[in-house]
Protein backbone atom coordinates (compact mmCIF):
# COMPACT_ATOMS: atom_id res chain seq x y z
CA UNK A 1 0.00 0.00 0.00
CA UNK A 2 1.27 3.82 -0.83
CA UNK A 3 0.26 5.85 2.01
CA UNK A 4 0.61 9.61 1.95
CA UNK A 5 0.96 11.33 4.92
CA UNK A 6 0.30 15.18 5.46
CA UNK A 7 1.64 16.73 8.99
CA UNK A 8 2.53 20.08 9.97
CA UNK A 9 5.16 18.44 12.88
CA UNK A 10 8.00 15.76 12.09
CA UNK A 11 10.96 14.87 13.84
CA UNK A 12 13.37 16.42 15.09
CA UNK A 13 10.49 18.45 16.22
CA UNK A 14 9.51 16.82 19.47
CA UNK A 15 5.56 17.20 20.34
CA UNK A 16 3.01 14.33 20.51
CA UNK A 17 1.56 14.69 17.11
CA UNK A 18 5.32 14.51 15.74
CA UNK A 19 5.87 11.23 17.33
CA UNK A 20 2.52 9.76 15.97
CA UNK A 21 3.70 10.49 12.69
CA UNK A 22 6.92 9.14 13.14
CA UNK A 23 6.14 5.69 14.46
CA UNK A 24 3.48 5.22 11.97
CA UNK A 25 6.22 5.84 9.12
CA UNK A 26 7.76 3.24 10.91
CA UNK A 27 5.54 0.94 11.53
CA UNK A 28 4.08 1.11 7.76
CA UNK A 29 7.54 0.49 6.23
CA UNK A 30 8.57 -2.31 8.63
CA UNK A 31 5.30 -4.13 6.74
CA UNK A 32 6.50 -3.09 3.76
CA UNK A 33 4.53 -0.91 2.97
CA UNK A 34 5.23 2.75 0.76
CA UNK A 35 5.29 6.26 2.61
CA UNK A 36 5.48 9.84 1.81
CA UNK A 37 5.62 12.13 4.29
CA UNK A 38 4.33 15.67 3.81
CA UNK A 39 5.55 17.96 6.26
CA UNK A 40 6.78 21.88 6.04
CA UNK A 41 10.69 22.64 6.36
CA UNK A 42 12.10 23.41 9.65
CA UNK A 43 14.19 26.59 7.96
CA UNK A 44 14.12 28.75 5.11
CA UNK A 45 14.56 26.92 1.83
CA UNK A 46 12.85 25.61 -1.10
CA UNK A 47 10.66 22.35 -1.65
CA UNK A 48 13.00 19.53 -0.93
CA UNK A 49 12.98 15.59 -1.10
CA UNK A 50 15.11 13.45 1.04
CA UNK A 51 14.42 9.99 2.68
CA UNK A 52 10.68 9.48 1.62
CA UNK A 53 10.33 12.80 3.08
CA UNK A 54 8.81 15.63 1.08
CA UNK A 55 10.04 19.47 2.90
CA UNK A 56 7.39 22.00 2.07
CA UNK A 57 8.23 25.88 2.38
CA UNK A 58 6.70 27.47 4.90
CA UNK A 59 6.59 30.70 6.60
CA UNK A 60 7.48 30.67 10.75
CA UNK A 61 4.56 31.57 13.08
CA UNK A 62 6.07 33.22 15.57
CA UNK A 63 3.41 32.99 18.37
CA UNK A 64 3.08 29.05 17.93
CA UNK A 65 6.37 27.75 18.43
CA UNK A 66 7.75 25.37 15.86
CA UNK A 67 4.76 25.79 13.61
CA UNK A 68 4.61 26.88 9.65
CA UNK A 69 2.30 28.49 7.55
CA UNK A 70 2.90 26.76 3.98
CA UNK A 71 0.44 27.19 0.59
CA UNK A 72 -2.66 24.90 0.26
CA UNK A 73 -2.14 24.06 -3.25
CA UNK A 74 0.70 23.73 -5.57
CA UNK A 75 0.55 21.54 -8.85
CA UNK A 76 4.53 20.80 -7.94
CA UNK A 77 3.61 19.20 -5.40
CA UNK A 78 0.32 17.40 -6.81
CA UNK A 79 2.76 15.94 -9.70
CA UNK A 80 5.11 14.87 -6.79
CA UNK A 81 2.13 13.04 -5.30
CA UNK A 82 0.99 11.46 -8.01
CA UNK A 83 3.99 9.98 -9.31
CA UNK A 84 4.19 8.35 -6.22
CA UNK A 85 0.53 6.69 -6.67
CA UNK A 86 -1.19 6.80 -3.56
CA UNK A 87 -3.35 4.27 -1.96
CA UNK A 88 -4.63 6.46 0.42
CA UNK A 89 -4.19 9.64 2.09
CA UNK A 90 -3.89 10.23 6.10
CA UNK A 91 -4.04 13.88 6.91
CA UNK A 92 -2.83 14.75 10.46
CA UNK A 93 -3.29 18.34 10.67
CA UNK A 94 -5.88 21.19 10.11
CA UNK A 95 -2.98 23.58 9.27
CA UNK A 96 -2.37 24.94 5.94
CA UNK A 97 -0.69 21.63 4.89
CA UNK A 98 -3.84 19.76 6.33
CA UNK A 99 -6.12 22.00 4.00
CA UNK A 100 -3.83 20.57 0.99
CA UNK A 101 -4.02 17.00 1.97
CA UNK A 102 -7.97 18.01 1.48
CA UNK A 103 -7.28 18.96 -1.68
CA UNK A 104 -4.41 16.11 -3.06
CA UNK A 105 -7.31 13.73 -1.81
CA UNK A 106 -10.15 15.06 -4.05
CA UNK A 107 -7.86 15.99 -6.92
CA UNK A 108 -6.28 12.49 -7.12
CA UNK A 109 -9.49 10.97 -6.32
CA UNK A 110 -7.95 8.62 -3.13
CA UNK A 111 -9.91 8.13 0.15
CA UNK A 112 -8.87 10.89 2.91
CA UNK A 113 -8.53 9.57 6.79
CA UNK A 114 -8.41 11.89 9.37
CA UNK A 115 -6.45 11.96 12.76
CA UNK A 116 -7.75 14.03 14.76
CA UNK A 117 -5.24 14.86 17.74
CA UNK A 118 -5.57 18.41 18.92
CA UNK A 119 -8.65 20.11 21.03
CA UNK A 120 -8.55 23.07 19.47
CA UNK A 121 -10.82 24.73 21.63
CA UNK A 122 -7.66 24.37 23.90
CA UNK A 123 -5.74 26.57 21.19
CA UNK A 124 -7.96 29.15 20.58
CA UNK A 125 -6.20 32.11 23.10
CA UNK A 126 -3.27 32.14 20.74
CA UNK A 127 -5.26 33.95 17.91
CA UNK A 128 -8.38 35.18 20.72
CA UNK A 129 -6.19 36.60 23.74
CA UNK A 130 -9.34 36.05 25.47
CA UNK A 131 -11.10 38.37 23.38
CA UNK A 132 -14.29 36.78 21.78
CA UNK A 133 -13.20 33.86 23.04
CA UNK A 134 -16.05 31.94 23.38
CA UNK A 135 -17.21 32.47 19.52
CA UNK A 136 -14.12 31.41 18.60
CA UNK A 137 -14.28 28.09 20.30
CA UNK A 138 -18.00 28.15 19.07
CA UNK A 139 -15.85 28.14 15.32
CA UNK A 140 -13.89 25.50 16.30
CA UNK A 141 -16.59 23.40 16.92
CA UNK A 142 -18.28 23.78 13.68
CA UNK A 143 -15.12 23.33 11.85
CA UNK A 144 -14.19 20.04 13.60
CA UNK A 145 -17.57 18.81 12.98
CA UNK A 146 -17.10 19.55 9.17
CA UNK A 147 -13.60 17.96 9.14
CA UNK A 148 -15.03 14.93 10.15
CA UNK A 149 -17.89 14.67 8.23
CA UNK A 150 -15.46 15.24 5.14
CA UNK A 151 -13.28 12.44 5.84
CA UNK A 152 -13.23 9.36 4.27
CA UNK A 153 -12.50 7.98 8.12
CA UNK A 154 -12.11 9.88 11.23
CA UNK A 155 -9.91 8.65 13.81
CA UNK A 156 -9.48 9.82 17.84
CA UNK A 157 -6.90 8.75 19.42
CA UNK A 158 -8.59 8.19 22.85
CA UNK A 159 -12.34 7.76 24.14
CA UNK A 160 -11.82 11.52 25.44
CA UNK A 161 -11.78 12.58 21.87
CA UNK A 162 -14.31 10.89 20.82
CA UNK A 163 -16.87 11.82 23.58
CA UNK A 164 -16.05 15.38 23.00
CA UNK A 165 -16.88 15.02 19.27
CA UNK A 166 -20.22 13.76 20.04
CA UNK A 167 -20.77 16.29 22.53
CA UNK A 168 -20.54 18.89 19.80
CA UNK A 169 -22.83 17.22 17.47
CA UNK A 170 -20.68 14.55 15.42
CA UNK A 171 -22.83 11.60 14.37
CA UNK A 172 -20.22 9.90 11.88
CA UNK A 173 -18.19 6.62 12.82
CA UNK A 174 -15.34 7.18 15.24
CA UNK A 175 -12.18 5.12 14.84
CA UNK A 176 -10.44 4.75 18.43
CA UNK A 177 -6.97 4.30 17.63
CA UNK A 178 -4.47 5.31 20.22
CA UNK A 179 -0.75 6.19 18.91
CA UNK A 180 1.84 3.13 18.97
CA UNK A 181 4.66 3.78 20.65
CA UNK A 182 8.02 1.83 20.41
CA UNK A 183 8.77 1.29 23.91
CA UNK A 184 11.80 -0.88 23.46
CA UNK A 185 13.56 2.50 22.90
CA UNK A 186 13.00 3.11 26.36
CA UNK A 187 14.44 0.06 27.88
CA UNK A 188 17.34 0.28 30.52
CA UNK A 189 19.26 -1.77 28.43
CA UNK A 190 19.41 1.07 25.23
CA UNK A 191 20.85 3.81 28.44
CA UNK A 192 24.16 4.89 28.65
CA UNK A 193 24.84 4.55 32.19
CA UNK A 194 28.52 6.56 31.68
CA UNK A 195 26.73 9.33 30.03
CA UNK A 196 23.96 9.20 33.38
CA UNK A 197 26.94 9.49 35.81
CA UNK A 198 28.47 12.46 33.60
CA UNK A 199 25.24 14.37 33.16
CA UNK A 200 24.68 14.07 36.93
CA UNK A 201 28.50 15.51 38.12
CA UNK A 202 27.99 17.84 35.57
CA UNK A 203 24.85 19.42 36.80
CA UNK A 204 25.30 18.86 40.53
CA UNK A 205 22.98 15.88 40.49
CA UNK A 206 24.14 14.03 43.98
CA UNK A 207 23.10 10.45 45.08
CA UNK A 208 20.32 11.11 46.67
CA UNK A 209 19.14 14.08 44.67
CA UNK A 210 15.31 13.41 44.07
CA UNK A 211 14.90 14.25 40.41
CA UNK A 212 11.87 16.36 39.22
CA UNK A 213 10.96 15.71 34.84
CA UNK A 214 8.66 18.20 33.36
CA UNK A 215 9.02 17.43 29.57
CA UNK A 216 6.82 18.76 26.09
CA UNK A 217 6.16 22.03 24.00
CA UNK A 218 6.67 24.80 26.56
CA UNK A 219 3.26 26.71 26.20
CA UNK A 220 0.52 27.78 27.78
CA UNK A 221 -1.80 24.58 27.66
CA UNK A 222 0.81 22.45 28.78
CA UNK A 223 0.24 24.28 32.45
CA UNK A 224 3.45 23.67 33.05
CA UNK A 225 3.74 26.96 35.38
CA UNK A 226 1.50 24.60 37.57
CA UNK A 227 3.87 22.05 37.99
CA UNK A 228 6.62 24.23 38.59
CA UNK A 229 4.22 26.12 41.46
CA UNK A 230 3.75 22.58 43.31
CA UNK A 231 7.10 21.10 42.92
CA UNK A 232 7.87 24.64 44.79
CA UNK A 233 4.92 24.02 47.30
CA UNK A 234 6.71 20.98 48.04
CA UNK A 235 10.33 21.99 48.58
CA UNK A 236 8.78 25.09 51.30
CA UNK A 237 7.25 22.01 53.22
CA UNK A 238 10.77 20.53 53.15
CA UNK A 239 13.10 22.49 53.05
CA UNK A 240 16.01 20.41 53.74
CA UNK A 241 14.84 17.93 50.57
CA UNK A 242 17.71 17.75 48.10
CA UNK A 243 15.83 18.02 44.62
CA UNK A 244 16.80 18.96 41.09
CA UNK A 245 13.89 19.90 38.61
CA UNK A 246 14.44 19.42 34.98
CA UNK A 247 12.65 21.07 32.69
CA UNK A 248 13.00 19.36 28.53
CA UNK A 249 11.66 21.24 26.12
CA UNK A 250 10.77 24.37 24.79
CA UNK A 251 8.52 26.96 23.14
CA UNK A 252 6.32 30.01 23.52
CA UNK A 253 6.58 30.58 27.75
CA UNK A 254 9.95 29.64 28.02
CA UNK A 255 11.16 33.27 29.03
CA UNK A 256 7.67 33.74 31.38
CA UNK A 257 8.61 30.36 33.08
CA UNK A 258 12.41 31.70 33.76
CA UNK A 259 11.19 34.21 35.47
CA UNK A 260 8.70 32.25 37.27
CA UNK A 261 11.55 29.81 39.18
CA UNK A 262 13.50 33.33 39.61
CA UNK A 263 10.29 34.53 41.43
CA UNK A 264 9.58 31.74 43.49
CA UNK A 265 13.25 31.46 44.41
CA UNK A 266 13.96 27.79 42.82
CA UNK A 267 16.42 28.72 40.42
CA UNK A 268 19.20 27.32 41.86
CA UNK A 269 17.07 24.09 41.72
CA UNK A 270 16.09 24.24 38.36
CA UNK A 271 17.28 23.89 34.38
CA UNK A 272 15.82 24.62 31.58
CA UNK A 273 17.48 22.21 29.25
CA UNK A 274 16.09 23.39 26.06
CA UNK A 275 14.48 20.88 23.02
CA UNK A 276 16.51 17.97 23.02
CA UNK A 277 16.97 15.47 19.70
CA UNK A 278 13.65 12.58 19.65
CA UNK A 279 16.45 9.62 20.55
CA UNK A 280 17.66 11.82 23.25
CA UNK A 281 13.78 11.68 25.30
CA UNK A 282 14.54 8.75 26.97
CA UNK A 283 17.55 9.56 28.50
CA UNK A 284 15.94 12.07 30.19
CA UNK A 285 13.52 10.08 31.92
CA UNK A 286 15.85 7.26 33.24
CA UNK A 287 17.27 10.59 34.86
CA UNK A 288 14.42 11.28 36.81
CA UNK A 289 12.91 9.71 40.11
CA UNK A 290 9.37 11.16 38.65
CA UNK A 291 7.95 12.39 36.25
CA UNK A 292 5.13 15.18 36.90
CA UNK A 293 2.80 17.09 34.54
CA UNK A 294 -0.21 19.53 35.19
CA UNK A 295 -1.61 19.57 31.61
CA UNK A 296 -5.45 18.18 30.81
CA UNK A 297 -5.85 19.05 26.84
CA UNK A 298 -3.49 15.96 25.75
CA UNK A 299 -6.21 13.90 23.25
CA UNK A 300 -3.82 11.18 24.59
CA UNK A 301 -0.57 11.33 26.27
CA UNK A 302 2.11 9.82 25.01
CA UNK A 303 4.77 11.27 27.59
CA UNK A 304 2.99 9.63 30.24
CA UNK A 305 3.76 6.44 28.88
CA UNK A 306 6.84 7.10 27.56
CA UNK A 307 7.83 7.69 31.37
CA UNK A 308 6.21 4.71 32.43
CA UNK A 309 8.09 2.25 29.56
CA UNK A 310 11.46 4.12 31.07
CA UNK A 311 9.97 2.80 34.51
CA UNK A 312 10.10 6.54 35.57
CA UNK A 313 7.58 7.22 38.19
CA UNK A 314 4.18 9.29 36.95
CA UNK A 315 2.55 11.86 38.94
CA UNK A 316 0.02 13.53 36.78
CA UNK A 317 -3.21 16.10 37.11
CA UNK A 318 -6.60 14.02 37.37
CA UNK A 319 -7.87 14.00 33.40
CA UNK A 320 -10.55 11.56 32.19
CA UNK A 321 -8.22 10.61 29.41
CA UNK A 322 -5.45 8.97 31.58
CA UNK A 323 -7.85 7.15 34.21
CA UNK A 324 -7.51 3.98 31.65
CA UNK A 325 -3.23 4.03 32.00
CA UNK A 326 -2.63 5.77 34.89
CA UNK A 327 -4.45 3.63 38.42
CA UNK A 328 -3.86 5.74 41.21
CA UNK A 329 -1.58 4.14 43.69
CA UNK A 330 -0.83 1.74 40.93
CA UNK A 331 0.45 2.51 37.72
CA UNK A 332 0.97 6.04 38.82
CA UNK A 333 -0.58 9.18 40.84
CA UNK A 334 -3.33 11.73 40.58
CA UNK A 335 -3.20 14.98 41.53
CA UNK A 336 -5.87 17.51 41.77
CA UNK A 337 -4.43 20.56 43.69
CA UNK A 338 -1.17 21.37 45.59
CA UNK A 339 -2.00 19.69 48.84
CA UNK A 340 -2.96 16.28 47.07
CA UNK A 341 0.33 16.40 44.90
CA UNK A 342 2.60 17.27 48.04
CA UNK A 343 0.87 14.37 49.47
CA UNK A 344 1.85 11.60 47.07
CA UNK A 345 5.40 13.21 46.52
CA UNK A 346 5.82 12.32 50.17
CA UNK A 347 4.01 8.95 49.41
CA UNK A 348 6.48 8.20 46.68
CA UNK A 349 9.49 8.85 48.34
CA UNK A 350 8.98 6.98 51.69
CA UNK A 351 7.93 3.81 50.01
CA UNK A 352 10.39 1.44 49.44
CA UNK A 353 12.01 -0.03 46.37
CA UNK A 354 10.17 -2.80 46.08
CA UNK A 355 6.99 -1.30 46.60
CA UNK A 356 8.22 1.38 43.62
CA UNK A 357 9.30 -1.86 41.47
CA UNK A 358 5.74 -3.66 41.61
CA UNK A 359 4.08 0.15 40.84
CA UNK A 360 6.63 0.16 37.53
CA UNK A 361 5.59 -3.42 36.76
CA UNK A 362 2.14 -2.32 36.61
CA UNK A 363 2.59 0.25 34.75
CA UNK A 364 4.45 -1.93 31.82
CA UNK A 365 1.93 -4.03 31.73
CA UNK A 366 -0.59 -1.24 30.70
CA UNK A 367 2.14 -0.07 28.18
CA UNK A 368 1.34 -3.06 26.30
CA UNK A 369 -1.96 -1.89 25.21
CA UNK A 370 -0.87 1.01 23.19
CA UNK A 371 2.40 -0.73 21.23
CA UNK A 372 3.48 -0.60 18.04
CA UNK A 373 1.85 -4.27 17.10
CA UNK A 374 -1.70 -2.64 17.83
CA UNK A 375 -1.26 0.61 16.60
CA UNK A 376 0.02 -1.07 13.41
CA UNK A 377 -3.21 -3.29 13.42
CA UNK A 378 -5.92 -0.82 14.35
CA UNK A 379 -4.68 1.77 11.39
CA UNK A 380 -4.64 -1.17 8.79
CA UNK A 381 -8.08 -1.88 9.66
CA UNK A 382 -9.05 1.88 9.17
CA UNK A 383 -7.19 2.21 5.95
CA UNK A 384 -9.29 -0.71 4.41
CA UNK A 385 -12.50 0.28 5.30
CA UNK A 386 -11.70 3.62 4.04
CA UNK A 387 -10.53 2.34 0.87
CA UNK A 388 -13.89 -0.25 0.31
CA UNK A 389 -15.94 3.13 0.42
CA UNK A 390 -14.02 3.59 -2.81
CA UNK A 391 -14.75 0.68 -4.24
Amino acid sequence: MNVVLFTDTYPPFINGVSTSCYNLTCALKEHGHKVLVITPRNDEGEMEYKDGILYVPGIAIKKIYGYRITTVYSSKIINFIKEFDPDIIHNQTDATIGQFAKLAASRLHVPIVYTYHTSYEDYTYYITHGFLDRLAKKITRTYSNSVAASSTEFITPSIKVKEFMRSVGNDIYINIVPTGIDFSLFEEKNIDEEKIKTFKKEHRIGENTKVFLILGRIAKEKSMDISIDYINKYYEKHPDEDIKLLIVGNGPQKEEYEELVKTLKIKDLTEFIGAVPANEVPFYYHLADIYTSASVTETQGLTFMEAMAAKTLVVARYDDNLSGTIIDGKSGFFFQDSESFINKIETIFKMSEDEKDKIKKEALEICDMYSIKHFYENIMRTYNRAIRKYW
